[in-house]
């Protein structure tokens, strides 16, 4: 299998508002920078939007080491929480509704044709990746201001 290393990031001008997302994908020495945004969104689901994006771009199933610093997409995907959310017919333990459903499906589906080992690292605190994947996300939020 491929190893591929994916930092992603989000940011929301407002939550809801302009939002964007910024991934950087490294496969072997290369790498590739891919990032969006939309006119009314919250935070979380430019974090899922990065994910998912960068996770589309693979065309097999590979080895992915990713790296992001949103503790909603780290836990819910390292913790299970996600699954049991879907199994339980996108409700929480506490029987209210899960956040961003539509995504979470999406990228479910998506994690489950490659190996991710999820890793969570702290953002704003000069994590190289992070710093240009929120450079990205903050530029595809302006395109919507």
């Amino acid at each position: 299998m491929k190893q591929v290393e994916i930092y992603t990031d989000g940011a929301c001008s407002g939550n809801p508002g302009p939002g964007g997302w910024g991934a950087v994908l490294r496969y072997n020495g290369v790498e590739k920078e891919i990032s969006g945004g939309a006119a009314d969104t919250t935070n979380n689901r430019m974090e899922l939007t990065g994910v998912i994006e960068a996770l589309r771009l693979l065309k097999e199933p590979c080895e992915v080491i990713l790296c992001s610093d949103s503790k909603y997409v780290c836990d819910a995907i390292s913790k299970g929480w996600a699954k049991s959310w879907r199994k339980n017919g996108w409700r929480k333990g506490d029987k209210k509704p899960a956040l961003n459903p539509d995504l979470w499906e999406t990228l479910l589906a998506l994690l489950e044709k490659h190996r991710v080992t999820v890793q969570w690292i702290k953002g704003h605190a000069g994590h190289p990746e992070n710093e240009r994947c929120d450079r990205l996300a903050v530029a595809g939020a302006e395109k919507f201001k």
